[in-house]
This record gives structure tokens, C-alpha cells and sequence, in this order.
């Protein structure tokens, strides 16, 4: 049987605001040319335009942040602990399996900006696509900031997954989720002014804070997640191996049977 990839990762590049200010990704690109002197250095006697077409190699030098691009976090991200206590994992303590698994697709993209999704917008949203969840699925939400990528409105847009829905989750033996928003959360430009008016700490950071009762990972940044049917596909979502860290980037695709 013939399979489909599709692509869920978004680009590492400059002058696209897929970061807050001051978190945003750097690249600097080396080409050919400009190599090629560094090469000659290398070789006494050898000249630039000695090499073939007088070039080198064409090299990126990239300034990031493990939350930069599309990329899946770690619960030590969330906290210092998960599951009640225990120490929370790094991004290199996190099972493979939970990072190939059977995908769903719950589609929010209805929903304003700042939306805070609950448990119960969560269940009419399976009840809707005729699915129930089993253990390991990776839950993706697509929601309206995917259409605002390259737009300087994206890490404001969309909705954001509230505690009792990230529970609801996690409850039933989900470990990774994904939104093709900047955050999990809703954004925090919204979150700020709810707590202006309730001063209710609980509502920051609330959808990653679940991940103190149950340890989970989450992918955020995704892409073209509507061109995904709700369910039937599968998602590799493989992180960089980084010693102790908060996130990894991934190439995350969806794999579909055709």
C-alpha cells in the first residue's frame, strides 16, 4: 500500500515572526564564495580561485532557542516535577514510543483568538468525528493561528488548550499533543487580560501546568495540519536528542495510507 507524508513542520528562517521579540531564530548563511577563502587558509600555497568554480562549502551558522521552529516539549518544561512528585523528564528521557503513534485531528479553528478550550468542547469535538481515544494517540489541535503563520498577528491568533482539557486528555492515556499555535495555551496576550481582571494565577500556563499530575509532551508550531482528516494517519514526531533540555526540534509529518 502507497503512503502519503505531509509535511507539519514549520521553517527555521529569519524575518518571519514565529517568536515572540527577542526569541526569535537566527541564521547566517555561509555561501560557496565566501568559503572559499577559509578553505585556501587551510591549504599554504592554495588560492581561492584555485578550487572548482572558485567555490567552497556553503555553510548555515543558526542561533536558536529548543523552542524555536516546530519543535516537542519535554515536561521538564512545564515543571520541575510530573505525575505528583516525581522528577520530570528531560527531552532525552522521553520514550520513542510516545513519538510514533496514531494521530487525531480536533478541529478548533472555529474558535476565537484566546479561547480557552475545555473538557467539554474536547468530547463534543470527538463525539463530532466519531472517535474514541486510546492510549498513546497523539491528539492534534488545529486552530486559527495556522492560517496566520508568516503574518505578524501568529503568535497571538488562535485558541489554547485550558487544565481540564489537557486533563481530559491525559486521562484517557494521551502523552503527546500538538497545536499549531505558538503555545499549547491560549495566547498570552488574552491569558494577561483575563488575570487583570480575575487575578487568578491559575489561569497562567494552565493547559503545560497539567503536566505536574501527568507526565505528557507537546508539540507546538505545527503546520498544515488542515490538510489532515481527523483521524486515520499516523505521526512520527522524533525529537533532537539534546542532554537535558526543556524541548527538541523535530521534522514532524504525518504518514497516511492511500
Amino acid at each position: 500500500m502507497a503512503q502519503k507524508l505531509i509535511d507539519l513542520s514549520i521553517f527555521f528562517e529569519n524575518d518571519v515572526i514565529s517568536d515572540p521579540p527577542g526569541y526569535q531564530p537566527q541564521i547566517h548563511y555561509i555561501t560557496h564564495k565566501d568559503s572559499a577563502h577559509d578553505i585556501a587558509g587551510i591549504f599554504p600555497g592554495l588560492k581561492a580561485e584555485d578550487l572548482p568554480d572558485a567555490e567552497g562549502w556553503a555553510i548555515e551558522q543558526v542561533t536558536l532557542n529548543t523552542h524555536n521552529g516546530t519543535h516537542l516539549d519535554a515536561p521538564y518544561h512545564f515543571a520541575s516535577t510530573m505525575n505528583q512528585g516525581e522528577r520530570a523528564w528531560t527531552i532525552d528521557e522521553v520514550p520513542l514510543e510516545w513519538c510514533f503513534q496514531p494521530g487525531v485531528k480536533l478541529d478548533f479553528r472555529h474558535l476565537p483568538d484566546g479561547h480557552v478550550v475545555s473538557a467539554d468542547e474536547v468530547a463534543l469535538e470527538l463525539d463530532r468525528i466519531q472517535h474514541t481515544l486510546s492510549p498513546l494517540e497523539i491528539v492534534l489541535v488545529n486552530t486559527r493561528a495556522g492560517s496566520r503563520y508568516g503574518h505578524d498577528d501568529y503568535v497571538s491568533s488562535g485558541c489554547g488548550m485550558g487544565y481540564e482539557a489537557t486533563r481530559y486528555l491525559l486521562d484517557r492515556g494521551v502523552r503527546v499533543t500538538g497545536t499549531d499555535g505558538w503555545s499549547w495555551d491560549a495566547p498570552f496576550v488574552h491569558t494577561a487580560a483575563r488575570f487583570a481582571e480575575s487575578n487568578d494565577p491559575s489561569i497562567i500556563w494552565e493547559g503545560h501546568k497539567a503536566g505536574r499530575h501527568t507526565g505528557y509532551c507537546h508539540l507546538e508550531k505545527l503546520h498544515n495540519l488542515e490538510a489532515l482528516p481527523a483521524r486515520g494517519f499516523q505521526i512520527a514526531c522524533f525529537p533532537c536528542k539534546i542532554r537535558g533540555a526543556s524541548a527538541g526540534w523535530t521534522r514532524a509529518v504525518a504518514i497516511l495510507d492511500e
